[in-house]
């Protein structure tokens, strides 16, 4: 039972003591957020105009 208790006081230590690399998921996250941005400036009106092509040649003139 000792073994048990020492066990799980030794993963609660490390669960307390890991909070991970915050700042630098903060800045992953910024970037992939930017990066997502930009292409949907850049792609975005080219995939609606591929996206209306599509359609239109489905349907008919």
């Amino acid at each position: 039972m000792r073994r048990i208790l020492t066990c799980g006081g030794r993963v609660a230590r490390a669960v307390r003591d890991d909070r991970g690399d915050v700042p630098g998921w903060v800045l992953i996250t910024l970037m992939t957020a930017g990066l997502v941005t930009v292409l949907w400036a850049l792609a975005g009106p080219l995939l609606a105009n591929l996206f209306t092509d599509a359609v239109s040649s489905v349907t008919g003139p």
